[in-house]
């Protein structure tokens, strides 16, 4: 090999690592109590459902790894001008991965991992796929904390929602301040910039 290949080489090499590193990657330490960090594309893409527009994570982002919620939406019974009315107030879930526990969901949103990593998102886009149940989101990390899994995710949606719609009664001035816990499950897929997804 030239010279001049080697140099560029091991310049690539360096810009490489450098910007991961700019990013948030994560080496990803796995103990005994979380799954494999290494998933297939094909893996992590098999029976995933059609995702509206308006929900598509931008271009530069890798789907790394998801994960199956079920818990609850909490709701409760706040008055307002125009009377009382179930006021969202945040999700309480376990997280999965082929039924073993992986981590939990609770308000922010956050996402925490066993390795006590965590993701708090902030929501983009909606979609109402199921009048029947939460509607489907994209949301994009607002912050992080721990250098686990959740260190580097950049993006995270929302998908394939049963349940967690408010409740249609039960909340008027007799009953401010009741709380209602709605079972809901939903799919997570976590995103993570395509240099990060790449060095998992």
């Amino acid at each position: 090999m030239h010279m001049p290949s080697i140099v560029r080489l091991i310049q690539t090499s360096v810009a490489t690592f450098f910007l991961a590193a700019a990013v948030g990657c994560s080496a990803d330490v796995v103990s005994n109590d979380q799954e494999p960090v290494s998933e297939s594309a094909e893996a992590l893409t098999k029976d995933s459902p059609s995702i509206p527009t308006a929900l598509a994570v931008p271009a530069g982002n890798r789907l790394a790894f998801r994960w199956h919620a079920e818990g609850v939406q909490i709701y409760v019974c706040t008055a307002g001008a125009s009377g009382a009315s179930w006021v969202f107030k945040a999700p309480d879930a376990n997280l999965y991965r082929e039924g073993r526990l992986v981590g939990a969901h609770y308000a922010g949103p956050t996402w925490e991992a066993l390795d006590g990593s965590t993701v708090v998102g902030a929501k983009l886009a909606a979609a109402t796929v199921d009048p029947t149940a939460v509607p489907w989101l994209l949301l994009k990390a607002a912050s992080h904390t721990g250098t686990g899994r959740m260190s580097a995710v950049t993006y995270v949606q929302r998908l394939e929602t049963t349940g967690g719609l408010a409740p249609a009664a039960g909340c008027d001035g007799t009953a401010i301040g009741a709380v209602a816990n709605v079972p809901y499950t939903a799919s997570y897929y976590f995103y993570r910039a395509a240099q990060c997804a790449e060095h998992r």
